[in-house]
């Protein structure tokens, strides 16, 4: 009854501020995003109180979420007529009190009648808010997305289970909480079985981000002028309910005014009670007009042409909006929710891979792959190409740690994730049984090559030392060799003259050890 009465005799400013409600949530999407919208741009909501001698006054409220949903969840503003949106439940009736009403179902109501009176909202508009506000409750059983949230994962609530059908759910892992995965845990907490599957998002977000923004660079300077135009339309209705405000004010206390004018000067009691209202009422008109110029000089009510074009710069360049510091992550989820209605993910179709159908605003479709990181080389994406390309690179030469940068730039990734590194290489070639190809091939190192300079284990012979002894003098510059690469065998030049004053060091040495044990 609240809002019947109050629909059928509005005024100007309950008419407008019902308005922007509808608009706001067309919009946000959200009614606690509308709530908090009002809130943080000062503008209350009509209320016309049950209690209280009729007729009864409109009063103007802060907004909470309780208020918005009773707007939006009202048929009446949509100009229909309805009984029996609330029924008894025995259940829930206690004796001797009035609770134990429920809501019933649209399609249960006793009576819905279309078109009884001019509304705000079309009886469609009315169905898909019911709807939209369904679905922002997170109950990923029932199918709904919820709205957009502030963490991390890009997909929260449009992910789609690509083995079972079902919505996928969240969960954060790593030491701080930072690392998002898309589960699809219905069977375990239905029947107690194991996880449907896993998925983690970074990777599959970056690809949908880059898909996204390839999508819309056609239209990037035509996003770019509709957000001009909507944030002109907004600075004009917010300014819209500012001004109304402000009349409002004004009318009551022109209204005090003419009640102090009219009371006869021998009541006096009634005339100092009239005169302050009046001043109450003048007060309220200060603090309102204060309230309107602060806002006015925070929030601009026209978009210059230095704006515009900053505008249309940042549209040219959509993927620096997108990855601004000032964009949180529920603004990214927003925006992709307007051109991306669903993605369904399935890892364990292709192995070492996530395969992926987007399912767009339109009803178009597009599958994807990304390589998802593995525990183990069984599932790796491109083991047999890994195989080969290590295979190749050893036998030109390469040590392990070559090997690995060569396979990081031609976009190689190691089993986990990560880049590769020497260790890994290693790994590979004795769990693959592929020894260093040296210069000698596979056989062991002679005690002089062809070209007349010794190996470690011909110089140690040749000087009667140790092979460590020999990488001793090499570190120490003793000797002169070289390497073809890190690892290979050394090639070391010993002149005569150098073996005959090398001999003597070893022996020198010899005696001083043998001599001071």
């Amino acid at each position: 009854m609240i809002e019947r009465a109050q629909f059928l005799n509005p005024d100007e400013e309950v008419k407008a501020r019902l308005h922007l409600v509808f608009a706001k949530f067309r919009e946000l999407q959200s009614a606690r995003r509308v709530m908090r919208y009002l809130d943080r741009n000062g503008l209350s909501l009509p209320v016309r109180p049950l209690l209280g001698p009729s007729p009864h006054e409109i009063v103007w409220r802060a907004p909470d979420s309780a208020r918005v949903l009773s707007i939006l969840q009202n048929p009446a503003y949509a100009g229909a007529y309805v009984y029996g949106r609330r029924q008894k439940d025995p259940s829930r009736c206690r004796p001797g009190s009035l609770t134990g009403t429920v809501k019933v179902a649209i399609a249960d109501w006793a009576v819905c009648l279309h078109a009884a009176h001019p509304g705000y909202i079309s009886w469609e508009e009315f169905m898909a808010n019911q709807g939209r506000l369904a679905d922002n409750v997170f109950r990923y059983e029932a199918g709904h997305s919820g709205v957009p949230r502030k963490g991390a994962a890009l997909l929260q609530g449009i992910a789609i289970c690509g083995r079972c059908g079902r919505r996928m759910s969240m969960r954060y892992t790593g030491p701080t909480a930072d690392y998002p995965v898309y589960c699809c845990r219905s069977d375990r907490d239905q029947q107690g079985s194991a996880l449907c599957q896993e998925v983690r998002a970074l990777a599959v977000d970056a690809l949908v981000e880059r898909v996204v923004l390839e999508a819309l660079v056609p239209d990037q300077i035509a996003i770019a002028l509709a957000a001009a135009g909507q944030l002109e339309q907004e600075s004009h209705q917010l300014e819209r309910q500012w001004a109304l405000r402000v009349e409002r004010a004004r009318y009551e206390a022109e209204r005090a005014r003419r009640q102090y004018d009219a009371v006869e000067p021998e009541n006096r009691l009634v005339a100092r009670s009239l005169e302050r209202a009046w001043e109450e009422r003048l007060r309220v008109v200060e603090a309102v007009e204060q309230q309107h110029a602060r806002w006015r000089a925070q929030e601009p009510l026209l978009i210059g042409p230095a704006e515009r074009a900053g505008l249309q710069a940042l549209g040219e360049n959509l993927p620096r909006i997108w990855n601004a510091a000032t964009t949180s992550a529920a603004d990214r989820k927003r925006i992709l929710r307007f051109v991306i209605r669903e993605v369904v993910l399935d890892q364990k179709r292709i192995r070492g891979q996530v395969w992926l159908k987007i399912v767009w605003q339109t009803g178009a479709t597009s599958e994807h792959h990304v390589q998802r990181r593995v525990h183990t080389y069984r599932d790796y994406i491109n083991i047999d190409r890994l195989r080969q390309r290590i295979v190749e690179l050893n036998a030109e030469h390469k040590m392990d740690a070559e090997i690995a940068a060569i396979l990081n730039q031609e976009g190689f990734v190691a089993a986990r994730g990560c880049a590769f590194k020497g260790e890994n290489v290693w790994v590979l070639r004795t769990r693959w049984g592929i020894p260093t190809v040296k210069i000698n091939g596979m056989d062991k190192n002679p005690m002089r090559w062809p070209d007349g300079s010794f190996s470690i284990q011909g110089a140690a012979a040749e000087l009667g030392a140790t092979p460590q002894t020999i990488f001793d003098y090499l570190a120490r510059g003793l000797l002169a060799g070289r390497q073809l690469a890190k690892g290979q065998p050394w090639q070391i030049e010993l002149s005569d003259e150098q073996i005959s004053q090398l001999r003597k060091r070893v022996r020198r040495t010899k005696r001083s050890k043998k001599e001071a044990s």
